[in-house]
């Protein structure tokens, strides 16, 4: 289990440096009590208003080439790790009211091949944002979903290179052709989908997944 805290300092270098007030914690999201700490130690400064569930690890392989390991540790970060957080805010957040984001993906909905574990996992995000806006309507807590196909990010780099070395350029071209609209998506448009979710002009909307995939869902096929 990789922690990108490097990655979480530059971007609090970068929000600082707009005069944006920002903190950054190292959290194994897997583990509830180190979340427990966590948010505890955020609490203290004051209330927590949003949470993105964006912590998240794939796996590749049908059911057959998928281990009781590897179904663990999907299990523990993208299931488990989504309850840990989701169950340290919500205390806090149905005295305030709050908004809860989920990332789910595009295989939590349709079949994608050789995504066995993956696929579980993201359903199961899927499933609890529907029970989490389904319970805590009264408390004035929204809980929705976000549902990526490929998104380019250095992770997608990384993988191409590590599994098709000497053939990156023709397997990104593949991969991008994936979404019927011809290409990955960009982080930054992820990132705005998420913005207007957790922001008070979507007041509305709880209980939704919302799919941004080019086309990927109702299009192919």
């Amino acid at each position: 289990l990789e922690l990108h805290l490097d990655n979480a300092k530059d971007t609090l270098r970068e929000i600082k440096s707009t005069g944006g007030l920002v903190d950054s914690y190292a959290c194994n999201v897997a583990d509830q009590k180190v979340v427990n700490t966590v948010v505890g130690t955020i609490l203290k400064t004051g209330n927590i208003d949003i949470l993105v569930n964006n912590a998240g690890i794939a796996h590749v392989g049908n059911i057959e080439n998928t281990l009781e390991s590897d179904m663990d540790t999907i299990y523990n970060v993208n299931i488990k790790g989504t309850y840990n957080c989701m169950q340290a805010v919500i205390p806090g957040m149905k005295e305030n009211g709050g908004v809860i984001l989920n990332m789910a993906s595009i295989a939590s909905s349709v079949g994608i091949s050789d995504r066995f574990a993956y696929s579980m996992s993201k359903g199961a995000v899927l499933t609890m944002t529907y029970s989490i806006a389904k319970d805590y309507i009264a408390h004035g807590i929204r809980c929705n979903s976000i549902s990526p196909a490929r998104i380019h990010t250095p992770f997608v780099d990384g993988f191409i290179k590590a599994n098709y070395p000497g053939n990156e350029k023709e397997m990104f071209e593949n991969l991008s052709k994936t979404q019927p609209i011809g290409r990955m998506g960009k982080p930054d448009e992820v990132a705005n989908l998420a913005l207007y979710l957790c922001s008070d002009e979507a007041s509305f909307i709880t209980g939704a997944d919302f799919p941004i995939d080019g086309g990927f869902i109702k299009l192919n096929g």
